[in-house]
């Protein structure tokens, strides 16, 4: 999808809210499988987006986070608040990703199922140079034109 390298947003196009700046793309065979454990909580403004899954456990997890599953075009299929250590979240069919985000994201962005997020990277844009402007008339070379003897 976007690759295993860099981070991306999640933002909230229906609700114009951001869930998260700093999200990592889980889409490798050890990454899916890793997702967070090890870690002993999520920075603010972080995540993991599993790629593809439509279903977790927390097996191993040492803190509670907040899980949104997505479609295929980003429509939100299920959302589950403080999911909890040693638990599993069974399969959602309409789902094709998971995001893993900080404990209460869900309710300070106000997101539900049917909102359609938008998950992109971050790329610094470039500014448009201005363009010279060209003369349309040919110039011969060796030519005087313009110059004053």
């Amino acid at each position: 999808m976007f690759g295993s390298s860099g981070q991306v947003f999640v933002y909230n196009k229906t609700k114009e809210t951001f869930l998260a700046f700093r999200v990592n793309i889980a889409d490798s065979v050890a990454g899916r499988l890793i997702g967070l454990l090890g870690q002993r909580s999520l920075k603010p403004d972080s995540g993991v987006w599993i790629v593809p899954a439509n279903a977790i456990h927390t097996i191993g997890m040492m803190f509670s986070f907040d899980v949104v599953m997505i479609d295929k075009n980003f429509n939100v299929v299920s959302v589950k608040e403080l999911v909890k250590p040693f638990r599993i979240i069974l399969p959602k069919l309409r789902a094709e990703s998971v995001i893993e985000l900080p404990a209460h994201t869900i309710f300070r962005s106000r997101t539900e199922v049917g909102d359609e997020l938008v998950i992109d990277r971050y790329e610094a844009k470039k500014i448009p140079q201005p363009v010279a402007a060209a003369s349309t008339e040919p110039v011969a070379s060796g030519s005087r034109q313009g110059v004053q003897v």
